[in-house]
């Protein structure tokens, strides 16, 4: 039984390995991703489509957006967060 338990372990951990050709081509598909959904506001921005300050546009406001979504909000006001107004016991902890 241990062996087998030792087996599947094995083989969720190497399931789990991604080789560096299966790394890039998912970092072409995030970046063709982020072109997409970030290039049209850089081009309105003024950068020319395709250059390198149009590809530096794309990675800020990728990264942006990124720490907006995913930055803990503490203080989101009243009722929208369990941090806001004092922390769980009350403004007055």
């Amino acid at each position: 039984m241990r062996r087998y338990i030792m087996a599947c372990v094995g083989a969720l951990l190497l399931a789990g390995c991604a080789t560096p050709e299966q790394k890039a081509a998912a970092m072409q598909v995030e970046m063709d991703r982020m072109m997409q959904v970030y290039g049209p506001a850089c081009i309105k921005l003024g950068y020319p489509a395709n250059s390198d300050p149009w590809r530096d546009c794309v990675l800020h406001l990728s990264a942006k957006d990124d720490i907006d979504r995913y930055q803990p909000h503490y203080y989101a006001g009243f009722g929208r967060s369990r941090w806001s107004m004092g922390g769980f016991w009350g403004p007055y902890w």
